[in-house]
């Protein structure tokens, strides 16, 4: 009895100790699981919580700030409209890649303009040029960011012709075919332009939506594309002689097309390559030149060609022929892209506000020919035949802007040439023998003083005609500089100063 008791009582301890193993093995389950879940739930909020920081409202709220800002909103208008065509309808899209190409040019452009101003701040020529140099390469910055996407869609848009050709095959619908190809399309911009095409075959009036696709297309290929979906749609598709679809056919060619454009654009790249930025390299080494030749020569005759009127117009040339070079490589550089398209504001353009100020519009006007004459008709019938949108009023806004910039920078030019003149004969070092190399420290100040001395003769024979040697020979005998001179210093002065006098007389903006 005492061994089935004691066999009963282990029994009962080993069931009891597995009771209590089970009992464990579930609380350990069930906290592991509870853990497992709560991981989940916090990478669920995680992923709808909203990030502290996120770039995509940063470029949104900086879009914000730089349409404020006078300056940057110029550059912030030119790229959005280009962008926006690509992004069709998409603003959020486009608000972001504008901000961030903007923000990367700022962060390129603040800093190297801070390093020039710093740089160049007690030389206002070099400093100029260099502002104007960085305007050229803002351009240059935007386009070849904006050539960057409008590449992309390009190539996105081979695959997408070859998918719906495939697809057209299973459905032979061209409309089925391309919303096919938009739900599995990954590329979004892309999808985008398809869903736009889609929208308009299954508009109410395809006819007029299509046209107005046409004003907003990113490029030519889309335009046949959107084309020749519609006349498929509407029409039916054709087939050739040999029983192939004509739909099809065309969709070839158009990806042919675009093949060939790429290989176009490539080539280009690679043939233009750094070229704009060469062409914009003597600009910028104007003054370092100067710099160079004036201390490795050591002549004076070098500093005095750069520090006078010659070397000014010299400088001004290279200035006007790198704006031209610059200007004609761009033109040649023109592969047809978005960023190539010079978009306008149509409505209501710069010329249109300024022509509505009472004043300027009762000036220009009378420029302008009557209407119903023979030069107003010939002039609207050239607008017409060259599709341009431009009203008859706009061009001569603009003609008469050109004409008056031409003016004012025209004498601006003059008169600083002029100053440049007249400055050089007061302040260049004067000796009374030719000068070979440069002028030691000791003759540099000797010749510092003749200049002042020099200056103060001139200034009272200044504006006076048919002045002689001997005129100046005798107030020079007056001087305390000059008063125990030779009569042959006295000669060589004279006619020293009497051709300074010259210059600075000769000196004056002409009207004929």
């Amino acid at each position: 009895m005492s061994d089935n008791s004691q066999i009963l009582k282990i029994a009962i301890i080993i069931l009891i100790a597995i009771l209590l193993g089970i009992i464990i093995a579930y609380l350990i389950v069930r906290k592991l699981t509870n853990k497992e879940e709560q991981k989940i739930i916090k990478q669920l909020r995680q992923g709808t919580k909203a990030k502290n920081f996120s770039t995509e409202i940063l470029y949104q709220k900086l879009y914000l700030i730089y349409l404020k800002i006078p300056f940057i909103k110029r550059y912030l208008v030119k790229l959005r409209r280009r962008l926006e065509i690509i992004n069709v309808q998409d603003e959020y899209l486009t608000r972001k890649q504008t901000a961030k190409i903007l923000t990367n040019m700022l962060l390129l452009i603040i800093p190297a303009t801070l390093l020039i101003i710093y740089l160049n701040r007690n030389n206002y020529l070099m400093l100029t040029i260099l502002l104007i140099s960085e305007i050229f390469f803002l351009d240059l910055y935007i386009d070849s960011r904006v050539d960057k996407v409008d590449n992309k869609l390009l190539k996105q848009q081979i695959n997408f012709f070859t998918d719906v050709r495939h697809s057209y095959h299973e459905v032979n619908m061209v409309e089925e075919a391309i919303y096919d190809v938009i739900q599995d399309e990954e590329e979004k911009e892309i999808a985008r332009q398809g869903e736009r095409i889609y929208e308009i075959l299954n508009s109410d009036d395809p006819e007029s939506e299509i046209e107005k696709y046409y004003d907003v297309a990113p490029n030519s290929y889309l335009k046949e594309f959107a084309g020749i979906s519609y006349l498929t749609k509407e029409y039916g598709d054709m087939k050739d002689k040999d029983g192939s679809s004509v739909y099809l056919k065309n969709l070839n060619h158009i990806t042919e097309e675009m093949q060939l454009e790429l290989l176009k654009r490539d080539k280009l790249d690679y043939t233009f390559q750094s070229l704009s930025i060469i062409s914009i390299l003597p600009m910028l080494f104007l003054e370092p030149l100067k710099y160079w030749a004036v201390n490795q020569f050591g002549m004076t005759a070098i500093e005095e060609f750069y520090n006078g009127k010659p070397g000014m117009i010299i400088q001004i040339l290279v200035l006007v022929i790198t704006f031209i070079c610059y200007t004609l490589i761009r033109k040649l550089k023109d592969n047809g892209a978005i960023s190539n398209i010079r978009i306008k504001n149509e409505e209501n353009p710069w010329q249109n506000k300024l022509f509505n100020i009472p004043i300027i519009k009762q000036f220009v006007q009378l420029f302008i020919p009557k209407k119903g004459t023979k030069n107003y008709r010939k002039i609207v019938n050239k607008l017409k035949d060259s599709a341009a949108k431009t009203k008859i009023e706009w061009l001569y806004v603009n003609r008469i802007t050109f004409v008056i910039l031409t003016f004012v920078i025209s004498n601006f030019l003059v008169i600083s040439l002029h100053k440049v003149a007249i400055d050089y004969v007061y302040t260049s070092p004067t000796t009374d023998y030719d000068v070979i190399g440069t002028l030691s420290q000791r003759d540099k100040i000797k010749a510092d003083e003749l200049t002042k001395k020099d200056n103060e003769i001139i200034k009272i024979f200044k504006g006076r005609k048919n002045v002689t040697n001997n005129q100046i020979k005798e107030i020079l005998k007056q001087t305390e500089y000059y008063k125990d001179s030779s009569d042959e210093k006295l000669d060589v002065a004279a006619k020293r100063i009497n051709e300074k006098l010259n210059i600075i007389n000769n000196e004056y903006l002409r009207l004929v």
